[in-house]
């Protein structure tokens, strides 16, 4: 299913270059497989630091060699459609694979947020020469402590 909101991966250089002017464009990147209030807070917290804010998400096969097997719990065509419903979300785009280099590269942000657990030393090193030869800004976000994917998941099991 295709909707208003989602950006075909193979298309997204062309269509940041047509978004230019509603900028500065914030950009994301994640799995956001089981979306909880962690995830809400943090794309309402990285929205807010610009006119608009795109989320990339990885494609299914990306998550299972980041996640492991029995992930993703819902497929991406479900987490970006759940994703582009937020207010705070004003455009959603599947990458392929597990890095987020050639969306990042695609996508140009003016500024780029990532959850607090990464450090400028532990972001992937090609990734963080793509923000940096685009002028990114980056910005690095406090998680919201208790709230995680992985400890839903554990829960789950226990039940």
């Amino acid at each position: 299913m295709i909707f208003p909101k989602w950006v075909i991966f193979n298309d997204l250089e062309s269509w940041r270059a047509r978004e230019a002017g509603a900028g500065p464009w914030v950009v994301t990147n994640g799995c956001f497989d089981l979306l909880h209030a962690g995830h809400v807070r943090y794309l309402q917290h990285a929205r807010s630091l610009g006119n608009r804010l795109l989320v990339g998400i990885n494609d299914d096969d990306g998550v299972r060699q980041l996640k492991g097997e029995g992930r993703p719990l819902n497929p991406a065509e479900d987490r970006a459609e759940v994703l582009a419903a937020l207010a705070c979300v004003d455009a959603v785009c599947v990458f392929p694979g597990t890095k987020a280099t050639a969306f990042l590269k695609a996508a140009r942000p003016d500024i780029y947020a990532k959850g607090g657990d990464y450090t400028l030393d532990t972001l992937d090193p090609e990734e963080r020469a793509v923000l940096t030869g685009a002028g990114s800004r980056i910005e690095l976000l406090d998680l919201v402590a208790g709230r995680s994917t992985t400890a839903l998941v554990n829960r789950m099991k226990k039940s």
